[in-house]
């Protein structure tokens, strides 16, 4: 099986300078992930969206996409809104591998980044 196209999932914002640090992992993301597109997508307020996303990479010829929320937590919008708009998107393309990672915000190792990097900051 070939590997996986990759979709970031943001929520989006009316600002657009929100999306630069989502733009840059994007990028980051797509230097490590070299042959499969890498691609951004947002629930609302910005483009693309993640059905735009999907049906593009569909049309393109890949059947296994994964998607990474980039949220800190499962709220509402991932425990609810998120499943359902991939039961659709897996309706609407037959054949297609969908899946979704958890929330990055929730990773351990993540969170240990973080908590480094604030302590750095005050001092510690």
């Amino acid at each position: 099986m070939s590997a996986p196209a990759i979709i970031l999932f943001a929520h989006g914002a009316r600002d657009p300078l929100w999306a630069q640090p989502f733009e840059r992992l994007a990028t980051l993301v797509a230097a490590r992930w070299p042959g499969s597109p890498v691609q951004l997508a947002y629930l609302e307020l910005m483009s693309p969206n993640l059905s735009d996303c999907v049906t593009a990479l569909f049309a393109e010829g890949h059947r296994h996409i994964l998607v990474s929320p980039i949220f800190m937590a499962r709220g509402a919008h991932l425990r609810r809104d998120l499943p359902a708009l991939l039961d659709a998107l897996r309706a609407q393309h037959p054949g297609l591998s969908l899946e979704a990672t958890e929330a990055v915000g929730e990773v351990e190792a993540l969170q240990e980044a973080m908590a480094d990097w604030i302590v750095q900051r005050a001092g510690g």
